[in-house]
């Protein structure tokens, strides 16, 4: 449990969709751990690690939302052999990650609907395939028209203070041969002044049911800028990223994150001060009024959300 929990915290699983992917096959290894035979004590033990598991990180739906599936799919079998509810355990986990896949494509599909060859799109922190399970949500379209000839632009934010744009989207992209650019995130207004972007591409972490999008921190300085250029913002999510018991992004738990991922991670000395404080959120909340649409493995979400969203679920 403990190795489970540092790897989702120190992010070397990260990714919405990937943490809930991490987590269903947690929990069937967790299960398989559990020593107490009879029923109840075997559900309890089992809800105790999944308390802990969704405590990992907060803010992305995913990861409480795959526990549960798997709390779900225990509790259908709690009166069946160990055998069975572990076989049970170890199918949904696999499905889960199955799932994601075909989303991942739905999404990337609706995504490149969007685009035509030639456009410039900005994209930040990182929603490829080392954050889901193939393609990626935000990334995918990118990756897409790779494979089918497009010339598709991309301008990927470094995305402080973890710098997943840096490490991780430039990495990806470049590699599939895609035109990608890496900028510092205080460049994102000169790219979209010079005309060089017609659409923003971002993840989400968490969707409340009025559209409100939780994502990597920045994301919302970024959808203010396309606002002040006229350029259309998409999140791109499959719906289990969808929190329809969330009315707004006020509601949305945001986690705060170690102060020395500022003052000194990627540093060969500390830039500033021991004393100084420093103040380390892991996402922020781009208002809904400031998205074009969002983009599901279902379709493409508009305003207002309150119903587009909504209807999803029907």
């Amino acid at each position: 449990m403990e190795e489970m929990v540092e790897a989702i915290q120190k992010l070397r699983i990260r990714g919405a969709p990937a943490i809930g992917i991490c987590a269903a096959y947690c929990m069937y290894v967790l299960a398989r751990s559990v020593e107490e035979a009879a029923p109840a004590a075997f559900q309890t033990r089992l809800r105790a690690h999944a308390a802990l598991l969704k405590d990992a990180r907060p803010t992305a739906v995913n990861l409480s939302w795959a526990v549960g599936e798997m709390l779900k799919t225990a509790e259908a079998h709690a009166a069946a052999p160990r055998s069975v509810l572990l076989d049970a355990l170890y199918q949904k986990a696999v499905d889960i990650h199955q799932d994601d896949i075909s989303k991942c494509r739905a999404i990337s599909e609706y995504g490149l609907s969007l685009l035509k060859d030639g456009d410039g799109v900005l994209t930040h922190c990182n929603a490829g395939p080392l954050a889901t399970s193939r393609y990626g949500t935000a990334q995918g379209p990118f990756l897409l028209a790779a494979e089918r000839g497009m010339h598709i632009r991309v301008y990927a934010d470094e995305t402080r203070p973890l710098l997943q744009g840096a490490r991780l989207t430039s990495y990806e992209l470049h590699r599939a041969g895609v035109d990608v650019t890496l900028i510092c995130d205080n460049m994102a207004s000169m790219v979209m002044k010079n005309g060089w972007v017609q659409a923003c591409f971002v993840g989400c972490d968490r969707i409340a049911a009025n559209g409100d999008t939780a994502n990597k921190i920045g994301t919302s300085g970024v959808a203010i800028l396309a606002k002040h250029y006229g350029i259309p913002v998409y999140t791109l999510g499959p719906t289990s990223t969808v929190d329809l018991s969330c009315p707004d992004g006020d509601r949305i738990p945001i986690e705060l994150r170690d102060p020395e991922e500022i003052r000194s991670l990627w540093y060969e000395k500390p830039m500033a001060l021991p004393g100084v404080k420093c103040y380390n959120p892991a996402f922020d909340v781009t208002d809904h009024s400031l998205l074009a649409g969002i983009v599901t493995e279902k379709g493409i979400c508009r305003p207002p959300f309150t119903e587009s969203l909504a209807a999803l679920f029907r």
